[in-house]
């Protein structure tokens, strides 16, 4: 499920009524236990994985790679399974995968058991968990709103970060142990088994049935490039963008080089490495729980540069003071700092977000994490190849400091996600016959008359505007005035088809709705601003 943090559960509404829990919802509960489950198993799994490379391969760069194998599937492919999140039934989608995950990491395991393990064929397997995850990863944040009530959202999003933290902190340190005492096959078997867990709850959960559909369903390519469209022209979810790759491909660092600061820096075992990997979890756990209250007080901003100057102190710990004590210390220090940051990203995502694009901005969102992470692991694991560890942690230090002076305009956004909940309030097209859905492309033009003394703020007013018809689907907007008629102006923007048109209908947010209504204030004639739809003319067939 989603790993992000908002307001600490039992907090007021914004009418001042205290908001119920998500516990009080049985599907929320039931799929929160079933993940918890399954994650204890995940972390187990990447124990596993990073600590048998270090016997297969104990290079940097070999180690580094099993990072990578981890994070670039879903860097490739989370677009277009936020794609499919948004088109597809969720639940029968997020089914399907987990039970091929679970095949994959048995089949890991029994070739770990056979000794026939190597390290390609480690990275391999790897990816291909990677690819199962790519392709969850959207659904299993998009599918969150519909748990639980608005009204709890952030709350639910809260308590699945406490999940996630908390089987962070279980399954590394369960794995250290199970691996000096069973052996390191057993962790990939343990993970095939936890699957089963998020399978049987997902088998029992009924979702709300969703919206009947006045539309044909959008297709794979088509739906990706609405995704991109909206994440480009969406200031809100760009500024998350930035912060979020400023941060993660220096935070990056630690994750990447844990396994060797423990065998080569610690001259530790996988026991140690659980313990470390289980202080991030606690860490992460404890940075949770007053996160709500932090945010409160700093905004999220600041919150995510205190978590920045955090993760730099980890950082400069795991460099500088190579003992076990130490290395506990930063990582509680890096867990909670990670969590301070990611949730807070993570939130400013969603409340981007309206619902028939959340999967895909989500998606996005995940692409730069993963991209980032596996950028960064890349990066620190050739560094440390060549100029040692220390050194590698060090830059890594220098570069997240650097970014939150160079990312610091961009404003993260945690507003009310109801005013993205659609308006419907577009009139239907007046057209004189049935227009074919695959017409286009598609002129749509408004005039308005506008006093002189309004033009300033009706020109910035449509610049607003523009913004929300590009995200909904135009691919070209223009605002132009009379030569003759000063005041009067001619708003135009095109789409693709007919069809794309009316899913503008649909698209269009509380939010549009109130930029629009300040716009047609401006508006000073007699009428309504006259609309108009003008269509490519069909090519007459060939002779």
């Amino acid at each position: 499920m989603d790993n992000s943090k908002a307001s600490p559960s039992g907090a007021p509404s914004r009418t001042g009524a205290p908001v119920a829990g998500p516990f009080s919802y049985p599907a929320f509960t039931v799929l929160w236990i079933a993940t918890v489950l399954s994650n204890i198993g995940t972390w187990m799994h990447d124990v596993g994985a990073g600590w048998l490379m270090t016997s297969l391969a104990p290079s940097p760069a070999w180690v580094a790679l099993v990072q990578t194998a981890t994070s670039l599937p879903v860097f490739l492919l989370a677009l277009p399974a936020g794609a499919l999140a948004d088109i597809l039934d969720r639940r029968k989608m997020l089914l399907a995968v987990q039970i091929v995950m679970a095949l994959v990491a048995a089949s890991l395991g029994v070739v770990v058991l056979l000794g026939a393990a190597t390290p390609v064929l480690l990275l391999l397997f790897t990816f291909a968990m990677g690819v199962g995850a790519a392709i969850t990863a959207p659904a299993w944040q998009a599918i969150v709103p519909s748990l639980v009530p608005r009204q709890a959202l952030q709350q639910a999003v809260a308590t699945n970060s406490v999940g996630i933290n908390i089987s962070r902190a279980i399954g590394p340190a369960l794995a250290g142990f199970i691996i000096s005492g069973i052996g390191v096959a057993a962790p990939f078997l343990i993970n095939a088994v936890s699957f089963l867990a998020v399978v049987a709850a997902l088998a029992w959960w009924r979702p709300p049935a969703p919206a009947e559909r006045r539309l044909p369903t959008e297709d794979l390519l088509g739906a990706m490039r609405a995704g991109v469209r909206f994440a480009w022209h969406s200031q809100a979810l760009k500024a998350t963008l930035a912060r979020a790759a400023a941060f993660f491909l220096f935070a990056s660092a630690y994750w990447a080089m844990l396994p060797l600061i423990v065998r080569q820096v610690l001259a530790g075992g996988a026991q140690l490495y659980g313990v470390l990997l289980g202080c991030v979890g606690v860490g992460a756990v404890l940075g949770a729980l007053g996160l709500g209250r932090l945010r409160q007080r700093l905004g999220p901003d600041r919150v995510v540069a205190l978590g920045t100057l955090g993760t730099v102190v980890a950082l400069l710990l795991f460099a500088t003071i190579h003992n076990p004590v130490a290395a506990g210390v930063a990582s509680l220090v890096a867990g909670a700092s990670w969590i301070a940051v990611l949730t807070t990203l993570n939130v400013s995502a969603q409340t981007s977000l309206p619902e028939w694009v959340r999967a895909r901005g989500l998606s996005i969102f995940v692409t730069v994490f993963f991209g980032s992470m596996s950028a960064g692991s890349i990066v620190w694991g050739q560094t440390a190849t060549h100029f040692g560890i220390s050194a590698a942690l060090l830059i890594a230090s220098a570069g997240a400091v650097l970014a939150i002076a160079l990312t610091w305009r961009y404003k993260l956004q945690q507003g009310d996600s109801s005013q993205l909940a659609p308006s419907m309030h577009w009139p239907a097209p007046t057209v004189s016959d049935e227009v074919a859905h695959d017409r286009g492309p598609v002129l749509i033009t408004i005039e308005y008359q506008v006093r002189p003394e309004n033009a300033a703020r009706f020109v910035a007013t449509l610049d607003e505007l523009s913004q929300a018809r590009l995200r909904d689907g135009a691919f070209s907007w223009g605002l132009f005035e009379d030569a003759a008629q000063p005041g009067r102006y001619v708003e135009c923007f095109q789409v693709v088809s007919w069809l794309e048109h009316l899913r503008q209908h649909e698209r269009v947010t509380l939010h549009d709705r109130d930029v629009q209504e300040r716009a047609l204030a401006f508006h000073s004639g007699a009428q309504p601003p006259v609309v108009s739809h003008f269509i490519a003319p069909q090519t007459p067939p060939a002779a």
